[in-house]
């Protein structure tokens, strides 16, 4: 990962607003995501129906990163077509919400220590795969503003009240952006399209990123292009 974030045109689109793409496929320190204006017009002050309790968000929180940074370790599933920032944020919840049985756990590659399975079958199915859009529907597909927007609860500007498998939203204007917090680094997907050489995920220690040349891409309070750090808004 180059410190300049200045790339070229393909990977510079990161997580557009896939408004025809969507149209076509389709509490702690917790604060609604309407708080961080202007960088998220029109969220919603709504939390889901359904809310996992402590423990079961600890366990949904590790699978998810687990499924993140095995994409990072050993590149991309073929079970993962939409490889977009927020298409791994998409994948990772919904990997993290199957049955993880034997079955599973060749197809993905994964094996050793595991976290628990406490999500109960009855929340995996209402929680699997939809996703709360802009325009009022639900399903599979949702972009990053979407996300963020539409399903997650905003917990500030300070990386100090992030979690584990929290997102943090980055507004370029045009141009919209996830990234991933493992609780010990950031990863993520460039939106570039593939390359054999180049697969489009990342990972950057917190640090680097306080740090980095192009001070548009650092978490901190005072970038305005940082909208903050948002909980899934079904995670306690």
């Amino acid at each position: 990962m180059s410190q300049s974030m200045n790339l070229d045109p393909p990977r510079r689109r990161f997580c557009r607003t896939f408004a025809a793409l969507g149209a076509a496929s389709m509490a702690g320190l917790a604060v609604p995501a309407w708080a961080l204006p202007p960088a998220l017009p029109g969220a919603k002050n709504s939390a889901p129906p359904l809310r996992l309790d402590a423990a079961q968000s600890r366990a949904l929180r590790a699978w998810i990163v687990r499924i993140a940074e095995e994409q990072i370790r050993w590149g991309p599933t073929p079970r993962w077509t939409q490889r977009d920032c927020a298409g791994l944020v998409r994948f990772a919840v919904a990997e993290a919400l199957i049955e993880h049985d034997a079955r599973w756990r060749r197809a993905m590659g994964i094996d050793g220590r595991l976290p628990p399975d406490l999500v109960p079958e009855e929340a995996r199915r209402a929680l699997r795969n939809v996703w709360k859009r802009p325009d009022g529907s639900a399903g599979a597909y949702v972009n990053a503003i979407g996300l963020v927007q539409e399903n997650s609860l905003a917990r500030g500007r300070d990386m100090r009240l992030a979690r584990q498998a929290d997102l943090l939203f980055f507004d370029q204007g045009q141009e919209q952006h996830l990234m991933l917090w493992t609780g010990r680094r950031i990863v993520y997907h460039n939106g570039a399209a593939p390359r054999p050489d180049d697969n489009g995920l990342r990972a950057v220690s917190l640090a680097a990123l306080l740090h980095w040349n192009d001070t548009r891409w650092r978490p901190e309070a005072g970038n305005p292009n940082f909208a903050g750090v948002f909980s899934l808004a079904f995670l306690t």
